[in-house]
């Protein structure tokens, strides 16, 4: 074992020519990044978790019942072992010859079945309650961070010039402050790693889930081998634009369209320009041109390099969903549900109102023919 870990550690591997893990050790006068320092990021991740469920049920649920958001009443299923024990092994709407049978089973309309499917599924969909909890968690996270950064980055000159992210690295020994704020983003994001199995599920779920995996393995990465300076730069880039993303969120729970509407194509002009403009132009262009400049390009490079286009990609499949839903809506003039919406619908199914419209179906198929 030791000697697997002595050759994945191997100084040429991660460090430009020349230079050896002894030039980067702390010393009393200059700090460093460390790889113990990151064990500091999961106790910072749990009381993230913690400060979370306080805040959503001491902020956000009084905060939303002041702003008047309404929950839809949902109807509970009658009790029916016969169709419990299906729905428990399946999960998901029989099919029609399926409810035709668990009809004859329970001695039932198949229209009485599909209600009761309706009605059960619907009692799994996630409240909107909690979809505004999350939501207003999310803003008010980024929010933190997005002016932390500002407030710690806006004199550096290579926050301005990207290229002086570069000069004289790996030598660039931090801020006590920086190291803390990008600890604190790596333990953010070992946070939403722990709570989204609880989270409202999205429709792109494994888009989300890879982007968390590539920016705690870039995150990590980049602080052990001191690409602390660039690293900061991209968090920047990224969180910018979610504030307003999930804010836009909040009033569409509350049904405030307007503000919805205004919010998210404000978004949609920050997400393109940060994501789709400066990050490619100012940050991969320097990390992949500027960076061999100054250094013979090895492993490390190379593997940073990789994770940042992966980062990229998934930046572009996102502005290409956002370009069409900005298309969609300067044509019909309002928002359609966008794809990161939830996977069960981001709102609760009106089962009442397909009652209705099913029971019309039902007597109109029964009414005799005047003719």
């Amino acid at each position: 074992m030791a000697q697997l870990t002595q050759w994945l550690l191997r100084e040429e591997y991660w460090l430009p020519p020349g230079f050896t893990w002894e030039d980067m050790q702390e010393t009393e006068n200059i700090l460093y990044p460390q790889p113990h320092h990151l064990l500091l990021c999961l106790p910072v991740a749990l009381l993230l978790v913690g400060l979370r469920f306080l805040f959503e049920r001491k902020i956000a649920i009084p905060f939303s019942k002041k702003l008047g958001l309404q929950e839809k009443v949902r109807r509970k299923p009658s009790p029916n072992p016969i169709l419990e024990a299906f729905y428990t092994k399946r999960r998901k709407n029989p099919q029609k010859e399926e409810v035709s049978g668990l009809a004859k089973q329970c001695d039932l309309q198949p229209r009485q079945v599909e209600r009761w499917f309706r009605y059960r599924l619907n009692q799994n969909h996630p409240s909107v309650t909690k979809k505004f909890c999350e939501a207003s968690w999310r803003t008010v996270q980024f929010l933190i961070s997005f002016f932390m950064a500002l407030a710690i980055l806006y004199d550096k000159p290579w926050f301005r010039n990207v290229r002086e992210c570069f000069d004289g690295y790996p030598l660039q020994p931090p801020q006590p402050i920086l190291l803390g704020y990008y600890l604190l983003q790596f333990s953010t994001y070992c946070s939403m790693i722990i709570t989204i199995p609880f989270d409202v599920k999205q429709k792109d779920f494994s888009m989300t889930m890879t982007h968390h995996v590539i920016t705690i393995v870039l995150s990590s990465f980049s602080y052990c081998l001191n690409f602390i300076r660039i690293g900061s730069v991209i968090m920047f880039l990224h969180d910018a634009s979610d504030i307003l993303l999930y804010s836009a969120k909040m009033f569409n729970y509350l049904k405030w369209r307007k503000t919805c509407n205004t919010l998210f194509v404000i978004f949609s002009v920050l997400f393109l320009f940060f994501r789709g403009i400066v990050f490619p132009y100012k940050v991969l262009y320097n990390t992949y041109y500027y960076l061999a400049e100054v250094h013979q390009p090895y492993f490390g490079y190379y593997f940073f390099n990789a994770f940042l286009m992966v980062l990229y990609l998934l930046d572009v499949l996102w502005s290409c969903i956002i370009i069409l839903m900005i298309y969609r809506f300067l044509i019909h003039g309002k928002l359609e549900k966008d794809v990161r919406s939830d996977s069960e619908g981001s709102e609760e199914e009106d089962v009442d109102e397909v009652d209705q419209k099913a029971e019309a179906i039902f007597q109109g198929t029964r009414r005799p023919n005047k003719e």
